[in-house]
C-alpha cells in the first residue's frame, strides 16, 4: 500500500466547494491501493459555513492532520483575510513534521488556496518526495485583464502578482497536474515545457449518490428549504443552488429574457412558474451580492424570481435541489468549464433545463445521459436567438411538470466518485513510477 499526503485545507465540517473532490475519493483510496493522511486547517480559523454532518462520509481510518492559522483579527489590518495565507506558516511546520516521520510516496494538493501549493516545492527538496497539484481553477488568469476596474475581484493588481511568482516557482518541479479542465492543462504547459503531458489527467469532481440518501436523513433548517410554501402554494418552483458572479451574467439574462417571452406568449405556463436561486456568493454572511435579481428587476422579472446569495450548507442544498418542481442551471461564458457542477442535479432526479457554453461537458453529459434539457450558445451576441432557444426547452419541461426524467444510469457511472478516484490513483502510481525510474537513471549515471 502506498502513501499519499493530501493537502486539503478546507475539509469536513468546513463545507467548501474545493475540498468536495478529496472528501469523494476518500472511501476508494484504499482499493486502489493508496492509504491517505490529511492535512487541514482547524474549522474555527475558516470563515465558511461548518457542516458537521459532512464529517459522517469521512471514513474512520483516515488520519485527519488539523493546524491552526493566525487570527484574523490580527491579519485583517494588514489587508491579509485569506485563510490559505494565514495558515501558510502552520501549514508548513505540520506538513514537514509529518513527512519527516512517515514515509510517504507521494504529496498531493487539493484545493484553490492556492499559495499553499508553494509548500509542496519546499518540501520536494527537504524530503524529495514527488507532488501532483489539482487545478480546480486556473492559478493565473487574464479573464479580468480586458474587463473594466468596477468588474473585478477586489485586490486583484496585488494577488495577481503574488499568484504568477508564486506559480512560476512551484510548476517547475511538479510531479503531475490533475484538472478539470483540459485548457488548464494546455495553458500551463505552453508556460512551463517541463510538465509532461503523458503525466497529465483531465478528472471533474465525482458524483456521490450517497451523499443524496445522507441528505434525506440529514434534519436541515426548514426555513432554509421554504418546503411549506413550496409544496402547497400551486406554484412550479425552479431552484439553482450556487454561486452565480460576473462570468454568468450573460445566462441569467438569457433566464430572464426567455421568462419574459414565456409570460407573453404562454402566459397560462409561465406565470406558475417561481425562481429560487440561493447561495449566489462566496462572500461570508451578509456581505454577499446578488448577481441575478439586478437583471430580473431591470426586466420587470422580480415578481417571479428571489435570490439569496448566502451560503447554505451542502446537505441543505441537496435537499432543496430534491423537493423542486424543476431545476434551472445557468453556466459561464467560460467554455473550459467542467461538468462537475450538473452531477448533484442529475442525482436529485428533477426535471433540469441548462444553459451553458457549447464547448462545456455539461451539454454532452446531459445529452448522453439523457438527465435534462442542454442549451447551448458559443457567443454572447445573439441572446435573443439563445433566449429563445431556452424558452423552448423550458416550455418543453413545463408541459411535463410533474415528471422524473427518464436518466441513463449507466451511461453516467463514469462520472461517479470511484471511477473518477480510479482515475485519480492511476496518476499517482504513474507520477511515482516515473520518479523512481528518474532516481535510477540518475543513480546509474553518477
Amino acid at each position: 500500500m502506498r502513501r499519499v499526503l493530501i493537502v486539503s485545507p478546507n475539509f469536513p465540517p468546513i463545507s467548501a466547494p474545493d475540498m468536495q473532490r478529496v472528501r469523494m475519493s476518500l472511501p476508494f483510496f484504499g482499493q486502489f491501493g493508496w492509504e491517505a493522511v490529511v492535512l487541514a486547517i482547524e474549522p474555527q480559523c475558516s470563515n465558511a459555513v461548518l457542516e458537521k454532518e459532512l464529517i459522517d462520509t469521512v471514513p474512520h481510518e483516515v488520519k485527519v492532520v488539523r493546524t491552526k492559522a493566525i487570527s484574523n483579527s490580527i491579519s485583517a489590518p494588514f489587508g491579509i483575510n485569506n485563510v490559505g495565507l494565514r495558515a501558510l506558516p502552520f501549514l508548513y511546520r505540520s506538513g514537514a513534521r509529518i513527512l519527516a516521520g512517515q514515509q510517504f510516496d507521494l504529496i498531493y494538493f487539493s484545493t484553490t488556496m492556492f499559495p499553499v501549493m508553494a509548500l509542496a516545492r519546499l518540501w520536494r527538496k527537504q524530503f524529495s518526495i514527488p507532488y501532483i497539484l489539482d487545478m480546480q481553477d486556473p492559478w493565473v488568469t487574464d479573464y479580468y485583464d480586458a474587463k473594466p476596474a468596477s468588474e473585478r475581484p477586489p485586490k486583484y493588481w496585488l494577488s495577481q502578482r503574488l499568484n504568477k511568482s508564486l506559480e512560476a516557482w512551484t510548476m517547475p518541479r511538479v510531479g503531475g497536474l490533475i484538472a478539470v479542465s483540459e485548457r488548464y492543462h494546455r495553458e500551463l504547459r505552453e508556460r512551463y515545457p517541463n510538465i509532461r503531458q503523458s503525466l497529465c489527467r483531465t478528472i471533474p469532481f465525482g458524483a456521490a449518490a450517497s451523499d443524496h440518501a445522507l441528505a434525506e436523513r440529514t434534519a436541515c433548517n426548514v426555513d432554509l428549504l421554504r418546503e411549506p410554501v413550496w409544496q402547497q402554494d400551486g406554484y412550479w418552483h425552479g431552484v439553482y443552488v450556487g454561486v452565480l458572479g460576473r462570468a454568468m451574467k450573460f445566462s441569467c439574462r438569457v433566464i430572464c429574457e426567455a421568462l419574459r417571452k414565456g409570460l407573453a406568449e404562454h402566459p397560462a405556463l409561465f406565470s406558475r412558474v417561481r425562481l429560487h436561486f440561493i447561495g449566489t456568493d462566496y462572500a461570508p454572511a451578509g456581505a454577499g451580492r446578488c448577481t441575478m435579481l439586478p437583471i430580473a428587476k431591470d426586466l420587470g422579472m422580480e415578481k417571479y424570481i428571489d435570490e439569496s446569495p448566502a451560503r447554505i450548507p451542502y446537505f441543505a442544498a441537496l435537499r432543496v435541489l430534491g423537493r423542486a418542481d424543476f431545476l434551472v442551471v445557468p453556466g459561464t461564458d467560460d467554455p473550459g468549464y467542467t461538468a462537475s457542477k450538473i452531477y448533484p442535479y442529475i442525482l436529485s432526479k428533477r426535471p433540469i433545463v441548462a444553459l451553458f457554453h457549447e464547448k462545456s461537458s455539461v451539454v454532452s453529459v446531459l445529452r448522453d445521459t439523457s438527465a435534462g434539457e442542454a442549451v447551448s450558445f458559443a457567443s454572447e451576441d445573439d441572446i435573443d436567438r439563445v433566449a429563445g432557444s431556452f424558452f423552448t426547452q423550458w416550455k418543453k419541461v413545463l408541459h411535463r411538470i410533474p415528471f422524473q426524467p427518464a436518466t441513463d444510469w449507466r451511461a453516467f457511472q463514469p462520472y461517479t466518485a470511484e471511477e473518477m478516484t480510479r482515475k485519480q490513483c492511476e496518476l499517482f502510481d504513474a507520477v511515482v513510477d516515473s520518479e523512481h525510474g528518474l532516481t535510477i537513471r540518475a543513480g546509474a549515471a553518477a
